[in-house]
């Protein structure tokens, strides 16, 4: 059976970024209501991440922790749109998958 990209990206990549940022905004005292509501996710979907039962299939390298840490900063300082947030996962999600034309950062 053929896998295709966007199933990699939504069954693996976004639950990965989502617990990873999920566990950032943690760590800096963001409550785990709070996260939900930051990243449009169920209260136990955050459980879950910041558990290792959901989005533990990929690790990611420190070029990606640091953006993603730098991403939680801006979500707890209320600096990113919704609208941003979605741009940011893409290109974060085009890095993981070697995408020849992501070489942007998110800013």
């Amino acid at each position: 059976m053929v896998t295709v990209p966007c199933q990699e990206i939504v069954w693996d990549i976004i639950p990965a970024i989502q617990a990873a940022l999920a566990a950032e905004l943690v760590s800096l005292g963001v409550s785990q209501i709070q996260v939900a509501k930051y990243l449009s996710l169920a209260p136990s979907a955050v459980s879950q991440y910041l558990s290792g039962k959901r989005g533990y299939r990929i690790v990611f390298d420190d070029e990606i922790k640091e953006v993603i840490a730098k991403l939680a900063e801006e979500i707890k300082s209320g600096s990113v749109t919704d609208d941003d947030l979605a741009a940011k996962f893409c290109v974060i999600c085009r890095s993981l998958r070697g995408c020849s034309e992501c070489s942007s950062s998110p800013e």
